[in-house]
């Protein structure tokens, strides 16, 4: 018999869990936690990189696995995926009976998790809320946050959001983002320690990368999702014309996924671009090592924002998919405007001095986080009437 408090995490997708790995394996050593894991969603699919690979791979045990991803990635899949998700997570909930459930960021299939576990009277954690973007993740963070009862927010500006909603302060903890232990952990690294293309594979060209090369992360907004395909060729045109060599990472399951990947895939079929090498997945440190010696990073990610602002990165951010988010010095906001996009990075590659930041955090958020949650009053303080 244990007494030690049962923290179920839910990983649904590739990104959430670089956001959480730290804070998961603090859970998982803690004297006084225990962990539960459960991967869902795209997490588990082969076509967004299988990310549970990686994470058996860094020795964690799998609870559960949840299949909840509808095909289509359009707006009605993501409701119906999300629909799936409750039932299924629902069912997960009732049998391992956690004493709290932990729910990570913004992206759409997390607010099956909250749902799940705020109906049948679970305590919620939420990491990283308060923070804000340009599409339909802002207002399921916020949901997110007003169903959550512990809230492990990144910054003094999200903390600050989240109290303004509403929620006890007492309960909102500004640890910093785990993504930034990570990066923290490669930051002294002068050059890569292993070869990309025998490690992982990918698709396309094959090139030297002595002499420096950009890495590309560009994902569909779902909030102008038909626009996709329309604007990643812009990209792709401005990449393959500037003839640098260049990493290329597959978009995640957002409605508008199809639109970004047939855009690569027509590019790519069509033109061959020798010096751009396409790859779905890295495993988190790996993808951090990469981005530390890359020259910049083009596209919407968050990486971009976050982890990129911690090593000094130089970061061109495309779109509205990050807009009003905290960013640090390295980054240059461009519209889907070829000339803008192109002038941005030939103007981040003439001046890549080190911007570092820690708005994101140190690198010690994984511990702060468990050893929080190892004495908090675990308490369900939200009243739903049924």
């Amino acid at each position: 018999m244990t007494n030690k408090r049962k923290i179920c995490a839910v990983i649904t997708a590739r990104p959430s869990y670089s956001r959480v790995k730290t804070a998961l394996l603090a859970i998982k050593d803690h004297p006084d936690l225990e962990l539960q894991l459960v991967i869902a969603g795209s997490a588990l699919l082969d076509r967004y990189g299988n990310a549970i690979n990686f994470i058996e791979k860094d020795g964690f045990t799998i609870n559960e696995k949840v299949f909840m991803v509808l095909e289509g990635e359009n707006k009605t899949a993501m409701a119906k995926t999300t629909g799936l998700g409750v039932m299924e997570l629902a069912n997960v909930f009732y049998n391992l009976q956690p004493d709290a459930v932990l729910t990570i960021a913004d992206r759409f299939e997390t607010i099956a998790t909250s749902i799940a576990a705020a109906y049948q009277n679970i305590p919620l954690i939420h990491l990283q809320g308060g923070e804000v973007t340009g599409n339909i993740d802002e207002k399921v963070r916020h949901a997110n946050t007003k169903l959550a009862d512990i809230h492990f927010v990144t910054s003094e500006d999200a903390r600050a959001r989240v109290i303004k909603m509403g929620e006890d302060e007492g309960y909102v903890f500004n640890t910093g983002c785990p993504s930034i232990d990570l990066a923290a952990s490669v930051g002294s690294i002068k050059k890569l320690d292993f070869d990309p293309f025998k490690k992982y594979g990918g698709v396309g060209g094959t090139f030297s990368i002595n002499n420096g090369y950009l890495v590309v992360m560009q994902h569909p907004v779902t909030t102008e999702y038909d626009k996709a395909k329309e604007d990643v060729l812009k990209t792709l045109k401005i990449i393959d014309n500037l003839k640098i060599p260049t990493f290329w990472f597959w978009p995640n399951v957002d409605a508008g996924a199809d639109g970004t990947s047939n855009g690569i895939r027509s590019y790519r079929e069509k033109h061959n671009p020798q010096h751009v090498r396409f790859f779905k997945n890295m495993e988190p440190m790996d993808f951090l090592k990469l981005l530390k010696q890359s020259k910049c990073l083009i596209g919407n990610s968050s990486v971009g924002i976050r982890e990129c602002s911690f090593l000094g990165v130089p970061v061109v951010n495309i779109g509205t998919r990050q807009n009003r988010r905290l960013r640090g010095k390295n980054v240059i906001d461009v519209d889907y405007i070829e000339t803008e996009i192109k002038n941005a990075i030939q103007l981040q590659l003439k001046d890549p001095k080190d911007k570092k930041t820690t708005i994101y955090g140190e690198g010690n958020s994984g511990k702060r986080i468990a050893e929080i949650l190892s004495t908090i009053e675990l308490r369900f303080h939200k009243t739903i009437t049924y």
